[in-house]
């Protein structure tokens, strides 16, 4: 009869190899997620969202009230302009990130900003978040819970960093009131929760789709003018986006809005100022993402400019090719204006 010998030596190698395999599966966030069912509440993960929003905005301020930026360029828009980048962009950024890393590890968050090398994430200086906000608890009375690997999150650390860097106008008019720090929680490639804070007012909105909405976000359906169409476009990536406009609505009264960050623009329809939101080049989905969750859940719609639904989901891309448009109202009709009027000016162009 054969005899079997078993190496001391190899059964200890396999053994080794058994549990570093199990730990790289199990042991990390992302492993552990993918072979899990863990669940996230909603409810929970709006107040969350809306501390690290918060907690985002105070860096912003914090770092514009110090005076020195530290203003780098990330290169040139598609406009040509300067795409600057600021402390205030990075420390929001980390704020909002580690503070999502802490609570979710494994959750996949897509922000505006990035660093080369990460610098290590040490989950005992980041401050917890309230996972229960009375004013998210006043609102929604019922919850909802979805597995951890299927929700994504969108962020900008600081919407209008052109805004925020250069202060003021040529008229010496303020600028910081276009800055928003915006966080947007997407779930089968559809934001469902957004939330946009504006730092320098200390004032947050935020929606969850289907859910509820916060009580300063209740929607006006169109701006106080009957008789005027209020169209509010970038400052200072507006393209061709007021050549556009002017011809979509040749023969009715205009009145063009410039105005920074695509946060703030969202909001400024969503409450009446505004009858559209237009942005006819290239725009990332950190800018819209949230602004995109808020409409929606007071029956309002984003859409690109020919009335297409935008996909958020991690693996579509970070970009929106040809622009968008928001509205609380006649969609459509602004989208069929706004499509023929684009083809004819990229066609004389």
């Amino acid at each position: 009869m054969m005899s079997v010998k078993i190496n001391p030596l190899g059964l200890a190698v396999v053994a080794i190899c058994i549990v570093a395999t199990l730990f790289y599966i199990f042991g990390t966030s992302r492993g552990w997620v993918r072979f899990s069912d863990e669940k996230v509440s909603m409810k929970e993960l709006l107040s969350v969202s809306i501390c690290l929003a918060e907690r985002g905005g105070k860096k912003v301020k914090e770092v514009f009230d110090e005076g020195v930026l530290n203003e780098q360029s990330k290169g040139k828009t598609k406009e040509g302009l300067n795409d600057p980048k600021t402390d205030g962009d990075m420390k929001s950024h980390r704020a909002i990130v580690y503070g999502f890393q802490k609570v979710y590890p494994g959750l996949t968050v897509m922000s505006e900003e990035h660093e080369n090398p990460l610098k290590p994430f040490n989950a005992k200086a980041v401050p917890n978040v309230d996972l229960h906000l009375t004013e998210v608890s006043d609102v929604i009375k019922s919850d909802e819970t979805v597995p951890l690997n299927a929700i994504s999150v969108w962020i900008d650390p600081l919407d209008a960093t052109y805004e925020y860097s250069e202060r003021k106008d040529k008229d010496g008019k303020d600028l910081k009131h276009f800055v928003t720090t915006m966080v947007c929680v997407v779930l089968d490639g559809k934001p469902i929760i957004g939330v946009v804070h504006k730092p320098f007012k200390d004032e947050t909105v935020w929606a969850w789709v289907g859910y509820g909405v916060s009580k300063n976000s209740l929607p006006i359906h169109g701006s106080s003018s009957k008789d005027t169409i209020k169209a509010i476009v970038s400052r200072s990536h507006t393209g061709k986006g007021e050549q556009v406009l002017q011809s979509a609505f040749e023969g009715k009264k205009l009145d063009i809005i410039h105005a920074g960050g695509a946060g703030y623009k969202s909001l400024e329809v969503l409450q009446g100022r505004a009858d559209l939101y237009a942005h006819v080049t290239d725009i990332k989905k950190w800018d819209i993402c949230a602004g995109h969750a808020i409409l929606a859940a007071s029956d309002g719609k984003m859409t690109t400019i020919k009335n297409n639904d935008i996909n958020f989901s991690p693996d579509s891309g970070a970009v929106v090719k040809g622009g968008i448009l928001a509205s609380m109202n006649k969609h459509s009709y602004y989208s069929d204006k706004l499509s023929e009027s684009l083809k004819v000016t990229e066609g004389n162009s």
